[in-house]
């Protein structure tokens, strides 16, 4: 277990470093180009470390199921080998749904301009461009994605439906207890990962507009490698006493500096109205292609 929460660290890392530190430059920098090799670079390894992810999080669903369904027999089944062997299926499978998707995309002619309406190169965005029926071919490789992906979420369902169904057969409540906080932090992540993808790629066209695209977009790419490690973490009992710890100080604080009573109209008190929204530059803005 240990040693594939390492590897999906090291996943959530990659996947954030791929979007965010471009957007903060464009930001900085006030700039919204990409070179059209960048974002080849930046489709490919998104791709890469959100499908190994997705896989990743299919073998530590394979891996609960044996620690929780058969304990006696998990270090036979789950040796040390064996995991290296599903990490790297897991990280070859994600290279070459990776390969594909980037060269299927980028072999697609653009005549429908030059602008990304997001904030990174994403595939949907770019197949906007497109101005031939090529595209279809993309289209078709999505639907067996997609099939591949309701494939690996029945087997994770499939996998804990087992899970709960051995916990609630434990007799002692201390055990359950065990069992629950070892998978749940599991499940979370994969019930957070699963609802933002879906909901990006499966909302109806209706509901499509660039500020939804774009929110949308930041739920699925930055906010689940971003909680993952707060959600295992919270496993950690002392962090769990230092986050209750926090969360009262600062309730009492917020209780301590509310006024004691109604403030004159006359005091020069910053209203909220006074507060200025500021734009952001290169953030949500739309990106251009260049060669």
């Amino acid at each position: 277990m240990y040693f594939f929460l390492l590897i999906l660290s090291l996943l959530d890392l990659g996947s954030i470093s791929t979007t965010v530190p471009q957007s903060m430059a464009n930001s900085l920098w006030d700039t919204k180009a990409i070179s059209y090799s960048g974002c080849a670079a930046q489709v490919f390894h998104f791709i890469f470390l959100m499908s190994t992810e997705y896989s990743l999080l299919t073998v530590m669903a394979y891996d609960c199921h044996i620690a929780i369904c058969r304990p006696l027999h998990y270090g036979t089944i789950m040796g040390s080998r064996a995991c290296v062997r599903m990490a790297a299926a897991a990280w070859a499978s994600g290279f070459l749904y990776a390969v594909l998707h980037t060269a299927n995309t980028f072999s697609i002619p653009l005549c429908q301009g030059n602008t990304v309406d997001q904030f990174f190169c994403e595939i949907p965005q770019i197949l906007k461009l497109s101005c031939s029926d090529s595209y279809l071919r993309e289209v078709g490789l999505l639907v067996v994605s997609l099939c591949l992906f309701f494939g690996c979420f029945i087997f994770i369902v499939l996998s804990y439906v087992q899970i709960f169904t051995a916990v609630l057969r434990i007799p002692s409540e201390q055990g359950r207890h065990k069992a629950f906080s070892m998978c749940l932090p599991h499940l979370a992540v994969v019930s957070l990962f699963v609802s933002t993808v879906m909901f990006a790629y499966l909302k109806p066209p209706s509901l499509s507009s660039p500020a939804l695209d774009l929110l949308v977009a930041v739920l699925y790419s930055v906010v689940p490698p971003a909680v993952n490690p707060l959600i295992y973490s919270m496993r950690n009992k002392e962090l769990k006493d230092a986050l209750k710890k926090l969360i009262q100080r600062v309730t009492v604080l917020m209780t301590d500096t509310q006024p004691s009573g109604r403030e004159s109209p006359g005091d020069p008190q910053e209203s909220s109205g006074d507060l200025q929204r500021q734009h952001v530059p290169g953030v949500g803005s739309e990106w251009s292609l260049t060669k």
